[in-house]
């Protein structure tokens, strides 16, 4: 099974990086979770230190443009095949950067695709 990375990770249940984290466990979906605050949700930790190491198929971004700046080069150096910019995320610079890069980019919602059984 393929890792999602989502970056911007809470255990605070009103955001949508955290229904993310459930939903894609609810679909049995591998998870690693980054945040600035430790916490847990379902049975994923979030990390706050970043591992170049991370095997990561998907990026999902719940980071807004300004503070996804100071991930561009970890992000591009993981070599994920898709990087998924929710609803708040678009980001045409970075888009370009990964692209540039071979990764694939999608302006979607996470939560939506699952539902949709397009994830």
């Amino acid at each position: 099974m393929k890792n999602t990375l989502v970056i911007g990770a809470s255990s605070n249940p009103e955001r949508y990086a955290y229904h993310a984290i459930t939903q894609l466990r609810a679909k049995n979906h591998n998870v690693i979770a980054f945040g600035l605050k430790p916490g847990t949700v379902t049975d994923v930790s979030i990390e706050t230190e970043w591992n170049q190491d991370w095997q990561v198929d998907t990026v999902t971004l719940y980071l807004n443009p300004q503070r996804q700046e100071a991930f561009y080069d970890q992000i591009v150096a993981l070599h994920p095949r898709r990087v998924i910019f929710n609803p708040g995320t678009e980001n045409p610079v970075f888009e370009t950067l990964l692209q540039q890069a071979g990764i694939e980019t999608e302006e979607a919602c996470t939560l939506v695709l699952l539902s949709l059984g397009r994830y």
